[in-house]
């Protein structure tokens, strides 16, 4: 099983479902997956060609930014972990997983790993954007039920 996170609320009930619904089951493997979001666009090159200077002050800002995502992802996955094993999931059934969305959409990211992974579900939350935000799913979740065929999907609200 593939669980999809990022901490946000909806990612978060995605977890404690997975947790209430499938504790107990000792063959149940989980993945708990994240999709770093690719470099931020202020931080990509300027257009022109760096000094060793300018080289040099673009990777301090880089590594600092690396080193604040990993640390955001340490959190992320150890909630997760925590209300997987608080619902009865052995610390054994759980495994973690980030990849970097290189030019790549999220859920694109989510479906090749859930696609090439050989994962039998996928399960994932849903955030609104609107006002009627109950009304309309987000675009990750969207996405990924649209171009997901294949795939026992599983959407949390």
């Amino acid at each position: 099983m593939l669980v999809a996170v990022d901490g946000s609320k909806g990612a978060l009930k995605a977890v404690e479902y997975v947790g209430q619904q499938f504790a107990g089951m000792s063959d149940l493997r989980i993945t708990l997956f994240h999709v770093l979001p690719d470099v931020a666009p202020e931080l990509w090159d300027d257009g022109h060609i760096l000094t060793e200077e300018e080289k040099a002050a673009r990777n301090l800002v880089l590594d600092k930014w690396a080193a604040n995502q990993k640390l955001k992802l340490d959190s992320i996955f150890q909630t997760a972990i925590e209300m997987l094993i608080r619902n009865g999931i052995n610390p054994k059934q759980i495994e973690t997983k980030s990849v970097t969305a290189f030019a790549v959409r999220v859920a694109d990211c989510i479906l090749i790993e859930a696609k090439n992974g050989g994962y039998q579900t996928l399960v994932l939350g849903r955030c609104g954007y609107s006002p009627a935000a109950h009304y309309f799913m987000g675009s990750i979740a969207s996405r990924i039920i649209n171009h997901g065929a294949g795939i026992a999907i599983i959407v949390v609200e």
